[in-house]
């Protein structure tokens, strides 16, 4: 069909309509509720059609929300773990964010993230950051939400904003159970 004929068979239908002129008194529809998909037949109940291996989907693989909890729950190997020294001498170990991220890739990889507020101190020496990590299951969604802050006048590796968000993505990820136990262990 040519481009020109869907729109004048639009244009046309609009026309020819009486609540499509005023929006306001559309009248409410039942909505639209897809096909039921077909059941496998004896034949085809092997997942293969005619000899050949039917296409593995690549989209919507998950597991159940408290599954993918579970995992996430796990002691993080000391092999994946850094150290950072703290001003007072305190030995800090914590996830770097890149392998946090390639955790949740494994054991989640229908999660999202996103940063949801930038915002500078009042003397503008500090940036702090909230971050929200979302976890997509079979059966149920959950999302946590954390902070980061980093001076503005620390000149390590990274800008401040990165740092604030690296670090609240991390605690985010631990609200879900992700290195938890790192927490624990710095309070002993």
């Amino acid at each position: 069909m040519a481009p020109g004929a869907l729109a004048r068979l639009i244009i046309g239908r609009r026309a020819a309509s009486p609540l499509l002129a005023r929006p306001f008194a559309a009248k409410a529809r039942a909505p639209q509720r897809a096909p039921e998909p077909e059941p496998l037949s004896e034949e085809d109940d092997d997942f293969t059609s005619g000899g050949e291996a039917a296409p593995i989907p690549t989209e919507g693989i998950s597991k159940p929300l408290a599954g993918i909890l579970k995992e996430l729950g796990k002691r993080v190997p000391e092999s994946l773990l850094k150290t950072r020294l703290e001003d007072n001498g305190f030995a800090l170990k914590y996830i770097p964010w890149h392998l946090a991220n390639k955790i949740l890739n494994a054991h989640a990889p229908e999660w999202s993230g996103e940063v949801r507020n930038i915002v500078y101190s009042s003397d503008g020496k500090s940036v702090s950051v909230v971050y929200r990590v979302t976890l997509y299951g079979t059966d149920a969604e959950i999302y946590r939400e954390a902070t980061g802050t980093a001076s503005v006048e620390d000149k390590g590796f990274g800008d401040p904003v990165q740092k604030a968000e690296g670090m609240a993505f991390r605690r985010a990820c631990a609200r879900l159970g992700l290195g938890l136990h790192l927490y624990h262990e710095d309070m002993s």
